[in-house]
């Protein structure tokens, strides 16, 4: 793995709104997907607002591949019903890890990304000094579905003997 820079930890925190699926609720998983990694959060039956707080780690090759998300409903006895999708990019997150931020106090916000049509950003993004290590904040609003948003957090790993950033 000689392109490898690094691990990105995604806190995946909730989901608030998501679409009805089953008679009168969903049992609502996650998938993430970056290039050929595919990583999954646990089933939380009978929620539309669910609580995950599942941490998922992707090693980063390619910083220019989005990273996809996809909200499925767990069903026994067929096929997982679709509830929406979203894709986001890290590029902003990973210019912010390469600035020189010695010095600059915890809380700072170090970078603003607004919504717009290119991404799946429900309301301003922030990229955050928080103890110390740069975190990115998210809500996303899916796509392909008639509800739905989902909370994320990114966090960055150093791994020794790494490219790195």
């Amino acid at each position: 793995m000689e392109n490898f820079m690094g691990l990105l930890r995604i806190h995946v925190e909730k989901g608030e709104n998501l679409a009805v699926r089953d008679v009168v609720s969903s049992d609502p998983y996650i998938i993430i997907k970056m290039g050929k990694q595919k990583l999954k959060t646990r089933v939380v039956n009978q929620n539309i607002n669910p609580e995950w707080n599942d941490d998922l780690t992707l090693s980063i090759t390619d910083p220019n591949l989005p990273v996809q998300l996809f909200v499925y409903d767990k069903d026994r006895f067929s096929l997982d019903d679709k509830m929406g999708d979203a894709e986001f990019d890290i590029n902003p997150f990973l210019e912010a890890l390469r600035m020189h931020l010695e010095g600059v106090p915890d809380g700072t916000i170090i970078t603003r990304i607004q919504p717009n049509r290119q991404n799946c950003l429900a309301e301003e993004s922030q990229i955050v000094l928080q103890n110390g290590k740069v975190v990115q904040k998210m809500f996303l609003r899916l796509r392909n579905v008639e509800s739905g948003e989902v909370k994320l957090q990114l966090h960055w790993i150093d791994i020794p003997g790494s490219k790195g950033l």
